[in-house]
């Protein structure tokens, strides 16, 4: 194959396979041509740019002056507050839990059968005092009271005429001391008559027979006195121990009937018609519908500080706030006693406070979750400024001429977004309230709020300005 190929081109001849020669002459003029094209694009290309610099420098010589700005400081829109000095109490927020001032467990003080039931005798029905709660059926009550009353009057019956037996032996015994003294003068007058001869000696002896005999009469009827006044004693005590039978009667009686001992509502009950109820048993649990308690903790250190500035809590006032929904209702109160005992489960110590709720139209509940604000220990001669006013560990800005000037405070206490401080301020300065990163001496600054009372809620940012 190879060879065969090589033998077709050994054929050819030279001239076929080169192509023409080209003239000398055109080759040189194809190469100036070339170099002149060259040249004349590099003419124009520096021709473009010395026009555009010529242009640009026209253009900048005759340009127009504009007016220099003057360089603006910047300030920043802030608000502040006014202090004022004073003798401050923060609050503490606590939480409670309200109870029942008062409450009771009715029993049934007599056995019989409930014929009456008060219709709001119901778990959280509301009755009134001294209505009718339950009746148990009086007939054996009044039948204990007419047998007491009856034996009451046969017992008075008795004690007259115990009375009239004594009058009649008082009489019996004037009578028999008047017929002694009579037998008594008629012996005299026998002895007397003896001694003269004119009487004789069974005369004498039958008037001191007479005499003896009234002796022993008077005896017999003082006796007989002794023992009809011993009988009206007696009488007097069964008479005072029916009256008392007469008394237990009638209150049997009316224990038939379990009333209502105050405004309150039903926790529990356990009364129903026909139903038969033994001495002692449970018939309803009550609570006062206008007394309520709430229980809340204090923890050491709280507790420590009301003790140190007035030594006792008790009488001291609180606020009570239930929150219904979205509803805050609040109701005063009074710290009225400390807890039995000291709280280490909870870490702290117990109050009790008396909720004063006739004011509120709202009524409360005993379990209700509440929130308790009392004022802690006062700081005399201190500041209350917001928290976004305390810089660093103690730093605040009052504003002078537009400008803030640094000054050094010492925290005494936390107020709910405020913090009461005490250092070199003043009454009526104002203190940059609004929290900027940049906050520093001389800061230029412009008040939005024209300095408002410190204890007037603030805005926690600020926003900067470009202003002379």
């Amino acid at each position: 194959m190879l060879q065969s190929l090589q033998s077709e081109t050994g054929k050819q001849s030279v001239s076929e396979a080169m192509p023409p020669a080209e003239p000398r002459g055109r080759r040189r003029s194809r190469r100036i041509t070339l170099a002149l094209k060259a040249v004349l694009q590099a003419v124009l290309a520096l021709a473009i740019l010395f026009g555009a610099v010529k242009g640009m420098n026209l253009l900048v010589a005759t340009r127009s002056e504009l007016p220099k700005q003057p360089v603006q400081e910047k300030s920043y829109a802030v608000e502040t507050v006014t202090l004022a000095r004073g003798d401050h109490a923060p609050q503490m927020s606590v939480y409670g839990e309200t109870a029942a001032g008062r409450e009771v467990e009715l029993r049934s003080l007599v056995a019989g059968e409930v014929v009456e039931v008060h219709p709001n005798l119901k778990a959280g029905g509301a009755v009134s005092r001294g209505e009718l709660l339950v009746a148990i059926d009086r007939f054996d009550y009044e039948g204990a009271l007419t047998e007491a009353e009856a034996n009451l009057a046969e017992a008075q019956a008795a004690l007259v005429e115990s009375e009239g037996r004594v009058k009649l032996e008082t009489g019996n015994v004037l009578r028999a001391k008047e017929q002694l003294e009579f037998a008594r003068k008629d012996l005299q007058r026998a002895e007397e008559l003896q001694g003269r001869g004119t009487v004789t000696e069974q005369t004498l002896d039958d008037r001191k027979l007479l005499v003896s005999q009234r002796r022993q009469t008077l005896e017999q009827a003082q006796n007989s006195l002794t023992l009809e006044d011993a009988r009206v004693v007696q009488q007097n005590a069964a008479i005072k121990r029916l009256e008392w039978r007469l008394e237990n009667a009638q209150r049997q009686l009316e224990n038939t009937v379990l009333r209502a001992p105050f405004d309150a509502i039903v926790r529990t009950e356990a009364a129903e018609l026909g139903r038969l109820v033994g001495v002692n048993d449970a018939v309803a649990s009550l609570y006062g519908s206008d007394a309520f308690d709430v229980r809340f903790t204090l923890s050491d250190n709280q507790y420590g500080r009301l003790l140190a500035e007035s030594g006792t809590v008790v009488g001291r006032p609180v606020q009570v706030t239930w929150y219904l929904g979205n509803e805050p209702v609040t109701y005063p109160a009074t710290v009225t006693r400390i807890g039995a005992d000291v709280a280490s489960t909870r870490g702290g110590v117990d109050l009790i406070a008396s909720i004063d709720s006739s004011a509120v139209d709202i009524p409360l509940r005993p379990g209700a979750f509440v929130e308790v604000a009392l004022s802690d220990r006062s700081y005399p001669d201190s500041f209350r400024i917001p928290e976004t006013a305390f810089y660093g560990e103690g730093t605040v800005y009052v504003v002078r001429e537009s400008r803030l000037e640094p000054r050094e405070v010492t925290s005494l206490a936390i107020d709910d977004g405020y913090i009461l401080v005490e250092g070199v301020l003043k009454d009526g300065e104002t203190v940059l309230a609004t929290r900027i990163p940049e906050a520093g001496s001389g800061l230029l600054v412009k008040e939005v709020n024209s300095g408002q009372d410190a204890a007037a809620p603030l805005a926690a940012t600020g926003s900067s300005s470009d202003g002379g």
